[in-house]
């Protein structure tokens, strides 16, 4: 199937389009770019380069060419379990050592806390509720750490009945 490529520069070519892949965030399109290529002696001989671009920021249709036996691969649908509770958290604590002296001073927050220090290493849950145990280290709440890791720290009976 031809289609057109847009190459730097504002450049365009039309190229073959050879297959296509789903991808979370749009769409991958392989395609066979002409080229040429050194062939014995001084020959030169047509020749096709293949990469893969994004679609649509790389590629355009051309008018009447239909796309429909292109070789497509699709993202697995989710399962209803991951339609209903959404896409999955990032896995993991990173602890913000706070400025002052003393062990133990700091903040943890889930990895993906927009207020977790870059490049701080990620902590497994046992590493997170031992830095948690520590006098002066408190659990952010903006990113839930607080909510989720309160409860195994102080049990899963808190605030069930007791006054």
């Amino acid at each position: 199937m031809p289609i057109r490529v847009l190459l730097p520069g504002d450049q365009e070519v039309v190229a073959h389009l050879w297959s296509r892949r789903q991808l979370r965030d749009g769409w991958l399109y392989q395609v066979g770019l002409p080229a040429y290529r050194n062939g014995p002696g001084d020959s030169v001989k047509p020749a096709e380069y293949r990469v893969w671009v994004r679609a649509p920021q790389h590629v355009r249709p051309v008018d009447g060419v239909s796309y429909d036996d292109v070789p497509t691969e699709y993202l697995e649908p989710p399962s209803p379990v991951q339609q209903a509770l959404g896409p999955r958290r990032a896995s993991g604590w990173v602890l913000a050592k706070a400025p002052g002296r003393g062990p133990g001073r700091g903040v943890v927050h889930a990895v993906d806390c927009a207020e977790a220090p870059a490049g701080a290493p990620v902590l497994s849950l046992e590493k997170a509720l031992n830095a948690a145990e520590h006098p002066g280290t408190r659990l952010c709440s903006p990113c839930g750490a607080a909510l989720e890791l309160d409860p195994v720290l102080k049990g899963f009976d808190q605030g069930f009945g007791e006054t």
